[in-house]
């Protein structure tokens, strides 16, 4: 009687786990991909349909930031700005001393002025008839070297004087009055507007982020607030090391009101 009974219970188990041979057949052609469903496909959905992509740690810098050096060798006569001040494009930084620049300058004004008179004085003798076409074009040739030679000692005077090529503030000062000017930058200006961020994004999400995207910007302490920035450059090199690539976007900063230098987080909307 137990034999039997331990008989039909075999039976029962394999009755209930047996699969049919078209059941086996479906179960190994079905496809290893994670079914329409499943997290991880909504996951991907939601980087091609979300309107913002989590968030990014960034980092405000300078638009332009550049050390201000001179074309030529000089001591500085002064410098005449300091850490802090802000400066228009094409207002004088720094001045050489430049005297003997300034005494060539009026000696060969002089001879220009000379010069001209003696054009003029020739050119009503040869009206006369007194001197000859040749003699007088010599005297014209070499007296207007004089009005070239006034050209080149004003522009030589005019690299004694040091311009800021951008609008910007001054991050430091290098030299002070008296010092040599070579190689080495003398002052440094930084572009704050606008202002530029740099972010780092997972790999995943290249191709998603593109040129004129739109991105919500939150700064850090000690502003604490928000902002609108655009992309203008995506990185077409990827960091394998660690499987990111750069994004640089732009932020209008016309009041100075922003620093550079400081953190902030981001988040991109794929819809800007």
């Amino acid at each position: 009687m137990i034999r039997h009974l331990i008989l039909i219970a075999v039976l029962f188990s394999a009755n209930a786990f047996a699969v049919t041979d078209s059941e086996a057949e479906r179960l190994l052609t079905m496809p290893l991909d994670l079914s329409p469903g499943s997290a991880s496909q909504e996951s991907q959905e939601g980087i091609h349909k979300g309107e913002l992509l989590p968030a990014t740690d960034c980092l405000l810098a300078p638009s332009v930031d550049t050390s201000i050096a001179s074309s030529v060798v000089g001591v500085i006569d002064r410098v005449m700005v300091q850490r802090g001040d802000f400066v228009k494009k094409g207002e004088v930084l720094v001045k050489l001393r430049s005297k003997v620049e300034q005494a060539t300058l009026k000696l060969k004004q002089a001879q220009a002025e000379y010069g001209r008179r003696t054009i003029k004085r020739n050119t009503e003798l040869y009206e006369r008839n007194l001197i000859s076409e040749q003699e007088k074009d010599e005297i014209i040739i070499n007296n207007r070297l004089y009005g070239f030679e006034v050209t080149q000692t004003k522009a030589m005077l005019d690299q004694k004087t040091i311009r800021s090529p951008i609008d910007g503030v001054v991050v430091d000062t290098f030299l002070d009055p008296g010092e040599y000017v070579g190689e080495e930058p003398i002052l440094q200006v930084a572009q704050l507007n606008p202002l530029y961020i740099e972010a780092v994004v997972p790999a995943r999400y290249f191709g998603e982020i593109i040129e004129g995207n739109v991105a919500e910007v939150t700064l850090e302490e000690p502003l604490e607030s928000q902002h609108q920035a655009k992309v203008v450059i995506v990185d077409r090199v990827l960091d394998a090391a660690s499987g990111t690539f750069g994004v640089r976007l732009t932020l209008p900063n016309p009041a100075y009101l922003l620093p550079a230098g400081l953190k902030c987080s981001i988040r991109f909307d794929l819809k800007g």
